[in-house]
């Protein structure tokens, strides 16, 4: 498999980001291997909190979330997806797959022998995060999700989603960080949308970028279908602890929140919140609150 790596020095001096970069290598199925990013961040001995992001964004989504966590004793995993961030990025849009992202973010928890993790997941890091709970249900001990779905293309997608699915398509630039810019309800900073361009030097290195919109399973016809339907029927018996956030001004996920609560049985007397003010990437508008609640979440059903 042919890979791009973004140079280490379009990661120097980003506003608010000051972590250690760490590195596992994965299988590309291909006969070769991937460099995969990911911070660990915070107490070793302490709990494990696994972030997981979304589509277009990286581990920069958290960095005020990781602060916090790590303020209050936790250690805390963000990786970067393949394609995205500091990890290698695969050249040829065939090369992501849906069952490869689940793969690959697989060897995070195999290669750090992660326990006991409390997942946060957000967009893609749900239809990822919730895929490696159900396929490890016993390393995972609370999850709490945000703006975020396990689609199995049984129900149809939201006008805002397949608005978004097209548009990603049609733009020639993508301007990574002006998507970024778009989906939040606070205005960011020229350094913050610098941020998150900052892995993508040009177009070639937006291949998992462009090609994530057409992963999701907005059909049955989908080849993650079955699998994300597998999925389901471990999460319809989960009793462990499940908590939704999801932000008031999001369109693109909005009422999966509903669906995740009357789906599974871990989210029973759980103290879901609505994020008010907070648009999809409510980690820049709101990470004060989100981190909070994860916190009171932990608290409120220790292990």
């Amino acid at each position: 498999m042919q890979y791009l790596r973004t140079p280490d020095s379009h990661f120097e001096n980003l506003a608010d980001y000051e972590f250690t970069a760490n590195y596992i290598n994965v299988d590309d199925q291909e006969g070769g291997q991937l460099r995969m990013h990911y911070l660990d961040e915070g107490d070793k001995n302490g709990q494990t909190i696994l972030l997981m992001h979304g589509n277009p964004t990286w581990s920069y989504l958290y960095r005020h979330m990781i602060k916090t966590l790590v303020e209050a004793g936790y250690r805390v995993i963000a990786p970067d997806l393949i394609g995205f961030g500091r990890s290698d990025k695969p050249t040829q849009r065939s090369d992501y797959t849906y069952a490869r992202h689940v793969f690959w973010a697989q060897a995070v928890i195999d290669q750090l022998a992660l326990n006991n993790i409390t997942l946060f997941c957000q967009d893609w890091g749900g239809l990822i995060g919730l895929r490696l709970v159900a396929e490890n249900p016993k390393q995972f001990v609370r999850v709490m999700t945000a703006n975020t779905a396990l689609p199995t293309g049984d129900i149809a997608a939201t006008d805002a989603f397949l608005g978004w699915r097209a548009y990603s398509q049609k733009y020639e630039n993508m301007l990574v960080g002006a998507i970024i810019a778009s989906a939040v309800v606070t205005k960011m900073s020229e350094q913050q949308i610098a941020a998150y361009d900052a892995p993508f030097p040009d177009e070639r290195f937006r291949m998992g970028a462009r090609e994530f919109p057409m992963l999701v399973p907005t059909d049955t016809n989908n080849p993650e279908t079955v699998n994300n339907r597998a999925a389901w029927q471990v999460l319809k018996q989960w009793e462990k602890p499940f908590l939704t956030a999801f932000g008031d001004s999001d369109d693109v996920f909005r009422g999966n929140d509903e669906i995740f609560q009357k789906a599974i049985p871990g989210c029973r007397g759980q103290k879901h919140i609505t994020v008010k003010d907070g648009a999809h990437f409510l980690q820049e508008d709101q990470s004060d609150i989100l981190a909070s609640t994860l916190l009171a979440f932990i608290a409120d059903n220790p292990l």
